[in-house]
Formats: structure tokens, sequence, C-alpha cells
């Protein structure tokens, strides 16, 4: 049929045209290989940048980390690294189990109300559960006044403390955990759950020999996912007081002006990034390996009553009411004492800086996603699929790191154009990139690259390539196929990842401290600069915007997940 699709074609003169679509075909290929290039190369540079200026450093300055601060920076990380796997496992596995496999009544709301703490970036939560718990706080302040108790006949634990951090990232993390899980759990078949049933276990039992082994890849995925956020975070560690790899990295080009002890941190903790990055790549191709026993038919829910529905429901609605709930009344509560105007001049300023910063980000992001998505579409192969790769590193690496090694070379370059340009034209140019948005734009595009592209590439695997093939055999070009087939059919999974990237770059906070412009301030360093002040109301002002704001995705996903039980 093919064949005489393409001779009518032929008949009616679309061979006329032949040459030119050909050639057109030729150079959008070439754009998209270039563009691919031009974008892998972007998010690489911060990476080899760190290296090297890591290398330039003196062996002086690596001794003296060695000796003085590096082992507790280590230390203090896998702390908090270990805390947070454990405690995400445990919650998010847990609770997608017992919503997925079991029915117990409010399961239905809990489903969807167990990712919404997604929405807070762990520095938020910080603040608020600080004032709660803190001794200024509402609880020990009743706790005194309750018992007459001074301030030392009594032991309370401190919130801001290792525990304290980790038990932060473990309340807005644990949902990458319960989302991948829920989602293994989903494709779990009935005919090896029946199994283990006739085998004589209970559905405890099933979980631990049947579900679980089948749902490790996914749930090991999403703990290292979890992990990677918990080493890229800043504001709420330097609020706890707690020293790790990025507060480390932080304080030495900012508070010391030691470039090269900042570089070389940054470059300890890019191993370590890169390394966890490696394990979630071997983890997403162990879960597509581990599908065994998938079926139409989806096993049947048990029916829970009775102390276990109690039980369950308890053991799901605490992460909601402790990630989500309360978080959202302590901030309200606060922002009703603050004196902060979120509609005067300064903070309609704060607003429109972070709306500019995502939007162009987003957008930049997002482009350059679907050219390196459509260069592996068009043209699939191993340059196209090692760009994409290259391209997504950028997720697994902090934020600080991205910061300092887009600061080594776009500095240099500053200076050289500003030097050449005094000298010639006895003009001078000033930071033509460090200076303005652009740098801290492209360190958002490193950071959340990852994201768009695997977003619009997951829109694009729906689409069968036998849509391109019609589309060519019509005389339509690789542009063609891409603004009038691809974009109009995948819009809304173009629209997502903006929206994704848009909520991202909104409460990033480390590339931003290291990377902003002078005095061009986001809703995330106000709020970070009042924490650091000890005013807490006032940052319960800016943090619930960034909630606000960062709910939108979260109730895509909710919506996501409700029709797909």
């Amino acid at each position: 049929m093919g064949c005489h699709l393409w001779q009518c074609l032929r008949i009616i003169g679309v061979h006329n045209f032949e040459s030119v679509d050909l050639l057109n075909s030729t150079r959008t290929d070439r754009v998209l290989k270039w563009g691919a290039l031009t974008a892998a190369g972007l998010c690489l540079l911060p990476m080899v940048a760190v290296v090297f200026a890591s290398i330039a450093g003196t062996t002086e300055t690596l001794q003296h980390l060695a000796n003085t601060v590096l082992a507790r920076y280590t230390l203090t990380t896998l702390y908090l690294v270990v805390i947070v796997a454990i405690g995400t496992t445990v919650i998010g596995t847990g609770a997608a189990w017992l919503v997925t496999m079991t029915r117990f009544p409010g399961r239905a709301v809990l489903e969807v109300m167990l990712a919404l703490p997604f929405a807070f970036p762990a520095y938020v939560i910080g603040y608020a559960y600080t004032d709660f718990l803190d001794h200024p706080g509402a609880v020990q302040t009743l706790l005194r006044s309750l018992t007459g108790w001074g301030p030392r006949d009594y032991w309370f634990p401190e919130i801001r403390s290792i525990g304290g951090a980790g038990l932060m990232f473990i309340l807005v993390l644990y949902p990458y955990v319960y989302l991948l899980a829920r989602s293994a759990f989903l494709r779990e078949s009935a005919t090896a759950n029946l199994a283990a049933r006739s085998l004589g276990r209970n559905a405890t039992g099933a979980f631990w020999f049947v579900s679980l082994p089948i749902a490790r890849p996914a749930i090991a995925g999403g703990v290292l996912l979890a992990v990677m956020e918990t080493i890229a975070d800043f504001g709420t560690v330097s609020y706890f007081g707690i020293q790790t790899f990025a507060t480390g990295i932080y304080t030495s080009w900012f508070s010391f002006a030691d470039r090269a002890g900042a570089a070389q941190l940054a470059f300890c903790l890019l191993i370590f990034a890169l390394c966890l990055a490696i394990l979630e790549q071997i983890q997403r191709g162990a879960a597509r390996n581990h599908s065994a026993g998938q079926q139409e038919k989806r096993p049947k829910k048990a029916q829970l009553s009775g102390w276990r529905a109690f039980a369950a429901f308890t053991f799901c609605a605490v992460p909601v009411l402790l990630g989500f709930v309360l978080p959202i009344i302590l901030l309200f509560t606060m922002s009703l004492e603050s004196e902060q105007n979120l509609f005067s001049d300064r903070y309609l300023g704060f607003i429109t800086n972070s709306i500019v910063l995502a939007s162009i980000a987003a957008i930049a992001t997002v482009f350059l996603a679907v050219v390196l998505a459509s260069y592996k579409r068009f043209q699939p192969g191993r340059l196209a699929k090692t760009s994409a790769n290259i391209a997504r590193v950028g997720y697994a690496v902090p934020g600080g790191v991205i910061a300092i090694g887009l600061l080594v070379p776009f500095a240099l370059l500053d200076n050289k154009i500003d030097a050449f340009a005094e000298a010639y034209f006895n003009l001078d140019t000033g930071l033509l990139f460090t200076g303005t948005i652009t740098v801290l734009v492209l360190a958002y595009m490193v950071r959340f690259m990852a994201g768009a592209l695997n977003t619009y590439e997951g829109g694009l695997a729906t689409m069968n390539t036998s849509i391109e093939s019609v589309s060519r055999s019509l005389g339509t070009s690789s542009t063609g196929i891409l603004f009038r087939v691809h974009l109009p059919i995948l819009k809304t999974s173009v629209l997502t990842a903006l929206l994704i990237v848009f909520v991202d770059v909104m409460k990033e906070l480390p590339a931003t401290l290291i990377m902003r412009p002078f005095n061009f301030d986001t809703l995330a360093v106000q709020a970070h600069r009042l924490a650091s002040d000890e005013r807490l109301a006032g940052a319960a002002v800016p943090s619930l915007v960034i909630v606000a704001i960062g709910l939108l995705p979260v109730i895509l996903l909710c919506n996501r997940l409700s029709k797909t039980d």
C-alpha cells in the first residue's frame, strides 16, 4: 500500500519537490544535530569546569580541607543520606502498598494526598517546624505552662540537628518513593499474587515475598532520587546549622573567598552525585527488566477492617498530616503575625523576578529538550543517545556545584572581553554574563533539563514511528513533522514540562544565592534571608507563595494518579 501511495504522489507532481524537500530535511537534521550537541555541551560544561578548577587549586588547599572540614562534611552528608534513605523507603513503600493493594476507610483520599508534600521545598517546611518546635515555639511554651517547668527542667528533642533535618527531608521527599513504588505495584499481575496466596502466604507475606521483590528496582530508584535531592539541598542544612558539602561550598566561595577550596569541595560532591546518578540509571534499567508476571488482570485488593484498617489509615495519614496539612496551617498562622506585605512594591519585585527567571528558564530548557528529543527521534544512533544522556546528568548535580562550574569559565570570559574592550576601544563592558541573569538561566537549564527531557520523551514514546514515515512520504521535512505533527499532538507534554521546570526554578535556592546579579532577589532568596535573621514569621509569606505555585504540578500529578486506579 505504501508503494502505491508513493506512486500516486509522484503522478500528481510531488516528485517535482522531492529534491527541495530532501534539501530542507537535510538542513533541518543538521540544525537539530548541532543544536542537540550544543545543549549537551552546555550541560557538560559546569562538570568539566569544576574538574579543571579543582585541579588548578594548590595541594595546600586540598590538604587544609582534608585536615579541617572534609571528614566532617563527609560524615554529616552520609548521616543525612542514611536517615533519608531509610525513612523514605519505609514511608513511601508502605503507603504505596497499602493504598494500592488494600481497601480501608479514607484510602481514596489518602492515595492522592500522599503526593501533596511534593509541593514543599525542604527549607520551607524546616522554617515552619522550627517556629513550632523550638524553645520559644508553641509546643514547648504550652509544655512549660502546663507543667510549670523552667527552661532547664526538661529535655526536648532539638529540631535544629541532623535528625531534625533528616525528618524534614523525609517528609517532603518520600513522595519520590511513593509514586514510583505505587506505579510498580499497579503493574503487578494477579498471577504472582495468587500464586503466593495459594502457597499459604497471607497479604503481608505476599507483600514481603512477591510485591516487594518485583517493585525493588522502582523503590531503589525513588530512594536514589530522594538522596540526590538531600545532598543538593542548601537551605535546610544552612538554616539548621549543619555542615555538609553544600554549605561548605557556599562558605568557601563567599565567606572565605576561597575559590580553589570551593571548587575542590564541589568536585568531591560531584563525584558522589555522579555515582548516585549511575546507580539510578542501573536501577532504571533493572526496573524495565523486572516485570515478570504482568497481566491485564490486577490483583484483588484486600479489605481491611477493625484495628488493621485503623493502622493502615494512621500509617498513611501521618505523613500527609506532618508533611502537608500541619505545615500549611503553621505557615499561614505565622504569616498573619508577620509585617510582610505581599502586595508591596518590594514583594511585587521579588515575585516579578521569580516569575521572569522561571519563565525564561522554562522556555529555554524545554526548547532545548525538544531539540534533543527530536534529534534522537529523527536520527537515532549512538551520538544522539549519548547527547541525551549527557543532558540528563545535571539532575544529579547539586545547584551549588553547577554554579561554581559556570562561574569559573564565564567569569574568565567576562574578564577577557572587558580587557579586550578596554585595550582596543577604551570601553568598560562590565560583567556581560556573570553580572546578568544569563548564566543563572543557564544553570537552571543544566539542573532541570532531565525533567523536561523525560517528560517530552515520555509523550514522544507514545507516538508510533509510522507517523513520521507517512509524513515523509507526503513530502514533509523534519521541521514540518516537528511543528505540524509532534508539537500539536504533544502539547500536553510540552506544557507539563514547562510547568515542572517553572516550579523547580521557583524553589531553587543554592544556585540562585551564588549566581544572582546584585540586588536581584527572588522569593526563595527572601525567605532564606528572613529565616537566617530568625524572622520566621516574615519568611512564611514568601514560603507560602512558593508552596502555592509548587502545588500546580502536584495537582496535575494527583489527577493522573486518580485515573490510573
